[in-house]
């Protein structure tokens, strides 16, 4: 078996890679197997079929023997039969392999992808990523089917073309092959072209994935700003740059099988002149001639089909490699190999950041960082945009690790917690309330599924979404749309609200979490937060003071540190940046 795995892994003038046979295919071995079969059965009837048309010269058409129409049309029709039934058997079996491999590879590439750190992301436009997933994985599904028919039903075809053609003269099977090898150099500069021109053009789909995620969900800026006319001459100049890539790899695919059928053009005419001669000085029959001369014009179709793979084969290899670098991202966040168990009471403990640096790059964004927020109390961030101040809770959950500092919660540094347990422990909700196109119920119960229907109906009723899901036709089983697009900005921020209720964690992560609600709701969800924040350690992300005028601690962050911190009055009293920034804002 194990050999049978490694030919299959690679065979001559194809070299699948390990990974991908080891990880994808090898699992369906016997089904591939059974496929190769039937393979071999439809190759093989090409040469049955040319070796027929002899006995149907020579016995039926030229000795007019009537038996021999019965014997000859019974062989011919079960041969038939036989293509027909072994052709569909190993097509729908290599589809369905097929399928299945690219399905698990999707699913393996997007929960690795999600496994990797933010700044992967960062890095990685949606489209490009989005292209990935589906692009390049369906260029490998229809290579790989390509390429392994070909290879296993071309190359039998091929082979028992060739016996029956020597069978009958080979000399004549000499001629006709002779110009084969003048192919090699042309097609191996042909191949290189097609992997460059195809590794351009996936490069070039990423790119248009990225151009439509951006027209998509920004449309009303480009509707408001008339950037229609902008945005079609950015697309525009994307796709003229994939359909060129795209033209020269189909041209070089296309070019392989061209240059086999001069050559068989060649091997025809020389056989036609030399052959010719022979039957009429009666040396060879008609019948031979005529199967001869179907199993060279039967031979030189899975031979241009053999010489196609070897572009669809270039082609995908880019892909290929394209897939090969995601996987081989690791993230650079991952949990300590022997963790600090934590209990309940880890996560009521105080949150002390002592001496916090972290960069992006060359660019400082947290400078020194320290404070403490004390166990139970409210500790609101505030100061201009660029301070640090989300930077903060990114390093708190560790989708970012500081260069340099030491995060505890609970007397527990962070870094030697499992991430899980870290991420636990957390309630958060932003100014970007992140929902899914699901029902609102399902988007609530993402921070805790296992929840009943009680607790969910109080956390929906603390958020106050009960309020509008009522007035919906289907209540809480109503759909969220894409991205929540069904809602208004303040009915998404109070579901992420109500999620945030239904977990229950003992931190609460706040980012301006009213942002997006008018000043009816905004008072009624802030009660709800304060009530939600007894007995936790809460802190808040804060641009509008107005809602962290009570908060415990205010800490005033500028430029990544930490320049003043003190209660709302003490601050005030003290002047500085947030008493120029209350200033600002009540007109004081």
């Amino acid at each position: 078996m194990a050999a049978l795995s490694e030919l299959l892994v690679r065979t001559r003038g194809f070299a699948l890679p390990k990974w991908l046979w080891h990880d994808y295919f090898r699992r369906y071995l016997w089904w591939i197997l059974a496929a190769m079969v039937l393979m071999v059965i439809e190759g093989s009837t090409l040469g049955a079929i040319s070796y027929m048309v002899g006995p149907m010269f020579d016995q039926v058409f030229v000795a007019a023997n009537r038996q021999a129409v019965f014997w000859v049309g019974a062989v011919m029709f079960g041969v038939f039969i036989a293509r027909a039934v072994s052709g569909f058997g190993q097509r729908v079996l290599m589809a369905a392999i097929g399928q299945w491999a690219t399905a698990a590879m999707q699913s393996d590439l997007v929960r690795h992808m999600m496994r990797l750190d933010s700044v992967f992301f960062q890095d990685n436009a949606p489209g490009a990523l989005i292209e990935r997933v589906r692009g390049d994985t369906l260029a490998i599904q229809i290579a790989w089917s390509a390429v392994i028919t070909s290879l296993g039903r071309d190359t039998v075809s091929l082979i028992v073309l060739l016996t029956v053609a020597l069978s009958i003269d080979w000399v004549w099977t000499l001629v006709a092959v002779a110009g084969v090898p003048l192919l090699i150099v042309p097609v191996a500069v042909l191949q290189r072209l097609i992997h460059k021109a195809t590794r351009t053009a996936r490069q070039t789909a990423a790119q248009i994935s990225t151009r439509l995620d951006e027209i998509f969900h920004g449309i009303n800026p480009i509707k408001l700003n008339n950037l229609e006319n902008q945005q079609d001459a950015r697309f525009k100049k994307t796709l003229r740059a994939y359909v060129a890539a795209q033209i020269r790899s189909e041209a070089g695919q296309a070019g392989v099988p061209a240059m086999m059928d001069l050559v068989a053009g060649i091997g025809f005419l020389g056989v036609l002149i030399y052959g010719g001669f022979q039957i009429i000085d009666g040396a060879k029959t008609i019948g031979e001639f005529m199967s001869f001369f179907t199993a060279m014009a039967l031979i030189f179709e899975p031979l241009r089909r053999l010489g196609n793979i070897s572009g669809l084969w270039q082609a995908a290899l880019a892909s290929l490699e394209r897939l090969r670098a995601i996987f081989d991202e690791q993230p650079g966040i991952l949990s300590p190999a022997n963790p600090v168990g934590i209990t309940p009471e880890t996560g009521r403990g105080d949150v002390v950041l002592q001496d916090v640096r972290f960069s992006y790059g060359d660019m400082p964004v947290l400078d020194g960082l320290s404070f403490t927020a004390k166990s139970g109390q409210t500790t609101a961030l505030v100061g201009a945009s660029g301070a640090g101040k989300s930077t903060v809770f990114n390093v708190l959950t560790r989708l970012v690790e500081p260069q340099s500092g030491l995060v505890t919660i609970g007397g527990v540094a962070v870094g030697d917690m499992r991430l899980d347990e870290l991420r636990r422990i957390y309630s958060v909700v932003t100014q970007d309330a992140a929902l899914f196109d699901e029902s609102l119920r399902d988007n609530i119960l993402l921070s805790r599924p296992e929840a009943d229907e009680a607790a969910l109906n109080r956390a929906a009723q603390a958020a106050f979404v009960a309020d509008f899901a009522n007035q919906m036709p289907d209540g809480l089983q109503s759909q969220a749309g894409p991205r929540g697009s069904n809602l208004s900005g303040g009915q998404r921020q109070r579901v992420a609200i109500a999620r945030a209720v239904l977990r229950d964690a003992p931190i609460l992560l706040l980012d301006e979490p009213t942002s997006a609600l008018d000043a009816q709701s905004e008072a009624a969800v802030q009660k709800a937060l304060e009530s939600l924040s007894e007995g936790r350690t809460t802190l808040v992300i804060a641009h509008r003071l107005a809602t962290i005028l009570h908060a415990d601690k205010i800490v005033v962050m500028d430029k990544g540190r930490v320049v003043d911190q003190g209660s709302h009055q003490e601050l005030l009293r003290r002047g500085g940046i947030y008493a120029r920034l209350y200033a600002l804002q009540f007109g004081g």
